[in-house]
């Protein structure tokens, strides 16, 4: 790799990786696993680095990486761990009432089924359009507003009784 490629590769991942790591963490649930993802979506894409610059927008790359790895992780890993994750951001002066719906919907959002939080996630965290989550999750537009209505309907029941999310429905 020549020196301008590699200065580009630092810059690149000195300004995105908190971001990686914030949507690593959401389709984890795990910070752990989150940054072991975010290394692993980082070395693939250094090792074409040349390329995915010159394609436009390396971010998006590397977004798609981190979707997909995460995804073949999940097939492979038999038993998951949940755990409450500290905070990622360093609570600014808000309400203490904004950290616990965050937290209590950062929880819902484990419940849901892998696919349907990548695409909650990509859609309202990344703030992707639909069709920009059906690229990255590599499925159709159609899918992708399914997964996110049917991820919606279930969040609410999630959050308004924490019941279902333990098999009490």
């Amino acid at each position: 790799m020549r020196d301008d490629d590699e200065g580009s590769f630092e810059a690149f991942v000195a300004d995105r990786s908190a971001a990686l790591l914030r949507t690593a963490v959401l389709l984890t649930h795990d910070r752990g696993h989150a940054e072991d993802l975010v290394q692993a979506a980082l070395i693939k894409a250094y090792r074409h680095w040349r390329r995915v610059r010159a394609n436009g927008d390396p971010y998006a790359y590397v977004r798609r990486v981190l979707v997909t790895t995460a995804a073949g992780w999940r097939r492979r890993r038999v038993v998951q761990e949940i755990v409450d994750l500290p905070a990622i951001d360093r609570p600014d002066d808000h309400v203490a009432s904004d950290l616990g719906h965050r937290d209590e919907l950062t929880r819902a959002l484990a419940t849901l089924p892998p696919r349907m939080r990548a695409a909650l996630v990509l859609r309202y965290w990344e703030d992707l359009s639909e069709a920009d989550t059906a690229a990255t999750l590599g499925c159709s537009v159609n899918t992708v507003k399914t997964q996110t209505s049917r991820g919606l309907a279930r969040l609410r029941l999630v959050v308004e009784d924490p019941a279902y999310a333990n098999g009490g429905r």
